[in-house]
């Protein structure tokens, strides 16, 4: 009976379009159908649907892939946000407008299929989401797919830290001590609770994370019989002090996630068609210098050129992922460079390498595992 009730549930997991979301999600998703056997349908924007289903014949439709069913919400951006031309005053409301309205028809349209879904799986920054699963008494659960300890400094900063921080926000050696957690300088902070210009581009992610931790204030304050379920991709021996810090959540560590398999795809950018991996194999082991700084950072022209001095007077040999939507327009390097530089590559691939620098032994180990 166990097992058919098992098989009989419908995880739904409602995807933040960005890289760093998807695959985390992907990774929990493939988990749960392939070690359970129940029936997994990730939902992110149709602009990131797209893009990681581009040679599919509808891109826009759902996509059956594996053992995974993808089916597209709009976000209101069907063809991305346009920086520089969409009005990010209007990001959250459309976002949050469009997404409910369409993520709602979703999950009646499963359920007419007779696909109804049992649980809402949301990744952070899709408070939303949870709005959807209540509306359609549907259990959720927010999957925090950062480290728990940004978690705990997030919760701490919407809980009587707030004022502290943005008081000191400019000032980058001002330490901080948040409950049960090391102290922090404010340069070591997420960049996020930081901004103080409401004109900031990234000031409407720090609304939505306001946003999500409301909600689960909400629950909490609601005397609900059990506290708001919280996933983390992390484990407790690797973060107890930020797990233990937040009492008012049940805290579920279930990582690292990381692919099953070596091709798992689900790539919002593609890979440099040169063969970088061919190009690390050629290096000695614990040589390579690899950078990277996420899919959200915008460098300046002078930022990327002391970073390209750097690495060039190092002597070493690096892999520096360097997209042409990651720097300001118009920013050209100057003096070379370029044969260490790439516009996207498999992070993951790449450190399961031997010859990279930097923490390799705890870098592979959080990716393949402890024993």
């Amino acid at each position: 009976m166990e097992n058919q009730n098992q098989h009989n549930h419908h995880f739904l997991l409602v995807v933040y379009p960005g890289q760093g979301h998807i695959n985390p999600a992907r990774h929990l998703a493939t988990r749960l159908a392939t070690l359970t056997g129940t029936t997994v349908t990730i939902s992110t924007a149709i602009a990131a649907h797209r893009r990681m289903f581009n040679t599919s014949p509808d891109p826009n439709q759902e996509v059956q892939h594996g053992n995974l069913t993808y089916i597209p919400y709009s976000d209101g951006y069907d063809d991305g946000f346009k920086t520089g031309t969409d009005d990010p005053k209007l990001f959250i409301p459309t976002f949050k407008r469009t997404g409910h309205k369409t993520l709602s028809s979703i999950v009646q349209s499963l359920a007419a299929r007779g696909r109804a879904v049992t649980c809402i799986v949301y990744t952070f920054l899709m408070s939303w989401a949870a709005d959807v699963a209540r509306e359609h008494n549907i259990p959720s659960v927010l999957f925090w797919n950062q480290p728990a300890t940004v978690f705990a400094i997030y919760y701490h900063f919407f809980h009587g830290y707030e004022s502290l921080i943005t008081a000191h926000a400019g000032d980058p050696s001002f330490t901080f001590h948040l409950p049960e957690l090391p102290p922090f300088k404010t340069r070591e902070l997420p960049s996020f609770i930081t901004i103080t210009d409401p004109d900031h581009p990234h000031s409407t992610i720090l609304t939505l994370l306001r946003e999500g931790f409301e909600a689960l204030d909400d629950v909490v304050e609601a005397k609900e019989t059990k506290l708001p379920k919280v996933l983390f991709n992390s484990f407790e021996a690797l973060e107890t002090s930020a797990l233990a810090s937040v009492h008012e959540i049940e805290n579920l560590t279930i990582g690292p996630l990381m692919p099953l398999d070596e091709v798992s795809g689900g790539d919002l950018f593609k890979n440099d068609e040169r063969d970088y991996m061919q190009w690390l194999d050629t290096k000695r082991e614990g040589s390579v210098v690899y950078v990277s700084f996420g899919s959200m950072s915008v460098m300046k022209k002078f930022q990327m050129e002391e970073m390209l001095n750097g690495l060039k007077e190092s002597g070493r040999p690096y892999l520096w992922v360097v997209r042409k939507d990651n720097r300001e327009e118009g920013v050209e390097l100057e003096g070379g460079g370029e044969d260490g530089m790439v516009p996207n590559c498999s992070v993951v691939v790449v450190i399961k390498t031997l010859n990279l620098d930097f923490c390799e032994a705890n870098l592979k180990a959080l990716i393949n595992g402890f024993d």
